[in-house]
């Protein structure tokens, strides 16, 4: 728990589809996967909502914000049906926001319209953040702070975080690097000394 992973391969290697099985949004055709001591894998799909609202949050490369309502609003989505979120306005803090939180996502630069989308997914206070192609829509220098915004929420939160990537570059953020080809895992290992994302270049 409180690991920082990194899930590395090209496209159509299988990245998204693990993540998914991981977050509890697909079954796997066979094997088990287990979250402490349930098994996702004979979930019901009721289990399994319940699974993604009260443990699991979601970052996607495209940001999912709702147009019509400020960063704080679309914050306060999540915590509404969260059992112990944090508020709107600490978790908007916790990624660099408070000067942004009355403004609408037409209003924000893609970076900070993906800093809400971080904030809204860490809000309910998840023991796990699955994080695909977070940087994916957006240039190196936007996409780095995006990734101190991660590092910090693993590093201060302490929430086991997944980041699906194919840039080689952002594994070497990672306590473990999981490589995938075809659709399998090619390679597992561990990064004796970690980069700090702000010392990260692509």
């Amino acid at each position: 728990e409180g690991e920082f992973v990194v899930l590395l391969g090209p496209s159509g290697s299988g990245k998204s589809t693990l993540l998914n099985i991981l977050g509890g949004l697909d079954v796997p055709t066979s094997g088990a996967v287990y979250f402490r001591n349930q098994n996702l894998t004979e979930s019901t799909d009721r289990e399994l909502t319940q699974f993604r609202r009260q443990h699991v949050g979601f970052v996607f490369q495209f940001y999912n914000l709702i147009p019509s309502l400020t960063a704080r609003e679309n914050v306060a989505l999540v915590t509404e049906i969260a059992a112990e979120p944090m508020a709107p306005a600490d978790a908007l803090a916790l990624v660099g926001l408070q000067d942004r939180m009355d403004h609408f996502p037409a209003q924000m630069s893609g970076g900070e319209q993906q800093r809400v989308a971080i904030a809204r997914a860490i809000a309910k206070r998840p023991q796990v953040l699955l994080c695909d192609e977070p940087t994916g829509a957006l240039d190196a220098r936007t996409g780095v702070v995006v990734l101190e915004v991660i590092e910090r929420v693993n590093r201060e939160l302490g929430t086991t975080t997944a980041v699906i990537t194919h840039n080689a570059v952002i594994a070497g953020m990672a306590d473990r690097v999981i490589s995938l080809s075809d659709g399998r895992v090619s390679e597992t290992r561990r990064n004796a000394h970690k980069r700090a994302a702000a010392g990260i270049e692509w």
